[in-house]
């Protein structure tokens, strides 16, 4: 009687570790990508590529990741894509609310963005932005439904000033595309400058339409042209502002002034760089490589930050609630590896990722920001892009 007591006794005990050992499963939680449909890439140089799966890739590989994590506590994770024509972006997001998604990761620009963010406060839907650099949307357009993990143009111009001031390149030469995009960087930049105590001595904006550079005598046309048009005071750096990509690779080597070009083009300030392999990078790379065939850009990367945050928060949390996830989220504790040697998290007044500005050539990358001797009372980070006491943001 003792003997059998004794084995129902260590029956119990080796249920019960088992029972320890082995997660529950989870609930499986759908993270939802919505995006817009765009036209095809203009190449400039034959190595361009259209990448319509651009940033969507990164979500892939997110999911994929966590996926790989998850399985150890329990958590799986399914991401259920939406890409838009020309129809309504609310009602993209009202599909994917229909099927369970209260996280999305949104490839789209600033006014489709906040179309989905009016209509998220309906659905209960908690956005991601991954796209949109605009500093509206993290000032006076904010909303309380969305957080960030594109950087702003505000972090990449501090970025890219800090370190062209540690450089004591400080003298600056500002070209500015016809694009939107190209004053609100150009307006990034001015601010960046007074700043950190550079000066831009010459501003011009870019007006023409150069001849097609690879045809047999557009290289003759704008090796003539772009000497003349770059004649301005002396400067340490020409700046580029040009997001559309219209102009900025033509003026490397065609400068009047042999001077550095810096900015959108030649030595770029960024959220991430195909040519990061510091921090564990090289990994990351490696196995987007093997999924997409290619090397991750800054959309997928942007939109990897934004699945694997939700990823990461509902592993930590042991939760599939989304009122827990989305803050912790926005609390102190969350915090995500993102391969940039430093932990990421998101600004409680503005739900901004903090995250290293990466600045990098078209072969390797050059330094990171912020820059050494760039100091703040709380993270260093927090001296790239728009601080708490200057922020518009009132959610």
């Amino acid at each position: 009687m003792r003997t059998t007591t004794i084995a129902v006794a260590l029956l119990f005990v080796l249920l019960g570790s088992s029972l320890v050992v082995a997660p529950a499963k989870a609930a499986e939680l759908a993270i939802g990508f919505l995006s817009r449909e765009r036209p095809p890439l203009t190449q400039v140089s034959p190595v361009d590529a259209d990448l319509p799966d651009s940033g969507l890739d990164g979500a892939r590989l997110a999911i994929a990741d966590g996926n790989t994590t998850g399985r150890f506590s329990g958590h799986s994770f399914r991401l259920i894509e939406r890409r838009i024509g020309s129809g309504d972006i609310a009602a993209g997001l009202f599909e994917l609310a229909g099927q369970g998604v209260r996280f999305v990761t949104t490839d789209l620009d600033a006014e489709d963005l906040l179309a989905a963010a009016d209509a998220a406060r309906h659905a209960d839907i908690r956005l991601i932005n991954a796209r949109a650099p605009d500093d509206r949307l993290r000032n006076e357009d904010c909303r309380a439904s969305m957080l960030h993990t594109v950087p702003s143009r505000a972090q990449i111009a501090d970025g890219l000033a800090q370190y062209l001031v540690w450089k004591r390149w400080r003298r600056w030469f500002l070209i500015v595309g016809r694009g939107e995009g190209d004053i609100e960087v150009a307006a990034a930049l001015h601010r960046s400058a007074k700043r950190f105590g550079a000066e831009i001595v010459a501003e011009k904006r870019w007006t023409f339409q150069p001849g097609n550079a690879r045809a047999d005598t557009g290289h003759v046309a704008l090796q003539s042209e772009i000497p003349v048009f770059t004649r301005a005071p002396d400067h340490d750096v020409l700046v580029v502002a040009d997001e559309r990509g219209e102009f900025g690779d033509y003026l490397e080597g065609r400068t009047a002034l042999p001077r550095p070009v810096v900015g959108t083009h030649g030595i770029v300030a960024g959220g991430w760089s195909t040519m990061n392999e510091q921090w564990g990078a090289a990994q990351l790379h490696s196995r987007f490589q093997k999924l997409a065939g290619r090397r991750m850009n800054a959309a997928d990367y942007a939109a990897w930050l934004a699945v694997r945050a939700v990823s990461e928060a509902a592993i930590r949390t042991r939760s599939s609630d989304p009122g827990v996830l989305n803050a912790y989220l926005r609390g102190p504790d969350f915090v995500l590896a993102g391969f940039k040697g430093q932990g990421l998290s998101f600004r409680d007044w503005d739900g901004q990722m903090r995250q290293p500005v990466l600045i990098s050539t078209a072969r390797l990358l050059v330094s990171a920001s912020p820059q050494p001797g760039f100091l703040h009372r709380g993270s260093e980070l927090d001296t790239l892009g728009t601080d708490r006491e200057e922020s518009r943001c009132r959610m």
